[in-house]
């Protein structure tokens, strides 16, 4: 009954062959290869728009170098004051951006709240040589609370930072749950929805190290070919990461791999919800649960061998404590169902 991620679980099986079959023969490096060419048009495809993109290992290493494309030193990332890149990455944006400032928004479920961008961007003048001038808003989808924006939501916050001229990124660690969550296109969640560059992320969904930064402008990519190679994700073998973005792609795994996510968060959802003395801290609506439950509930679910992160929230007291539960690609229906069980009993 493992819930503590889904980097726990390992690799999908279409992508470990795909890997295989990249390792027959020699091919040109540093993505010089077919596999690697091919993920423009595969890309492209997907999204319905011409589009630049650049495969890394990491999602923090995509994050880190999209921002620091599209933010000068003296800029600043507005940002959920929950958002990964504001407190997962160490710091990682601010070194790649040569110090630019990362600024906190609030917003309920983690979702950035318009109000709040506005105010916080009323507080940083254009033009001011005394503060940090406001150049991109990141947003998380989905969020760190497993919930999604709506496609409505999301026009709302790109239309505010239009306004004010900044650039959009969006963090899509685990995109394809979100996709799926919304029923839509990939066009309809990133470009048309005012997204200009997007980290897509393969890693949580089945792949072993894969990610890319996909520019739907690729006049904003013009030196994003040396940000990645300074910063040691040009790689030599290239291959070996194009080939899981592109099986990964291939036949809607990608998409297959977060249904059956999904389904079994909400699954664990519906059975938790009627639990009395559960309380779901935020929608579900992708695959993370953050659900509180009394200590001793917590203690049975350790000793029958479940595995899950703590996570405090505002309003935990002695007797009840949050938790983060997390479903996978490769999660199993009767680890849901065990996991309810000893819940319940």
């Amino acid at each position: 009954m493992i819930f503590t991620s889904d980097n726990a679980f390992g690799v999908a099986p279409e992508i470990l062959d795909a890997i295989a079959r990249a390792n027959m023969g020699a091919v040109p490096s540093y993505g010089e290869d077919e596999i690697t060419k091919r993920l423009q048009g595969r890309f492209a495809e997907i999204f319905e728009h011409e589009v630049a993109v650049f495969p890394v290992a990491t999602g923090t290493a995509a994050n880190a170098l999209a921002l620091a494309t599209l933010t000068p030193p003296y800029g600043a990332v507005l940002c959920h004051e929950h958002a990964h890149v504001h407190v997962d990455e160490c710091g990682a944006p601010e070194m790649f951006t040569g110090g630019a400032k990362l600024v906190g928004v609030s917003g309920a479920a983690a979702k950035l709240d318009p109000q709040a961008l506005e105010a916080a961007l009323a507080t940083m003048p254009a033009g001011n040589v005394h503060n940090v001038q406001p150049t991109t808003l990141t947003v998380t989808q989905s969020t760190e609370s497993g919930t999604v924006y709506t496609l409505g939501e999301l026009r709302r916050l790109t239309g505010i930072a239009e306004g004010r001229g900044l650039a959009v990124h969006m963090d899509g660690a685990r995109f394809a749950n979100a996709l799926v969550s919304l029923g839509c296109s990939p066009a309809e969640m990133t470009w048309k929805a005012g997204i200009d560059v997007l980290s897509f992320g393969a890693t949580k969904n089945g792949a072993l190290a894969a990610e890319a930064v996909v520019f739907f402008d690729p006049a904003r990519a013009v030196d994003f070919a040396f940000r990645r190679k300074r910063a040691g994700h040009l790689f030599s073998k290239m291959r070996f990461v194009s080939a899981q973005l592109e099986a990964y792609l291939d036949d809607d795994l990608w998409l297959r791999n977060a249904a059956h996510a999904n389904a079994l968060a909400k699954r664990l959802a519906d059975g938790l919800a009627l639990v009395n003395s559960a309380r779901l801290q935020a929608p579900v609506d992708a695959n993370e649960l953050f659900v509180r439950l009394p200590r001793g509930t917590l203690k049975r679910l350790r000793e029958a061998g479940a595995g899950f992160h703590p996570w405090p929230m505002e309003g935990d007291d002695a007797e009840n404590r949050t938790i983060r539960l997390v479903t996978s690609f490769a999660t199993r229906g009767e680890d849901v169902d065990r996991l309810l069980q000893v819940v319940s009993s």
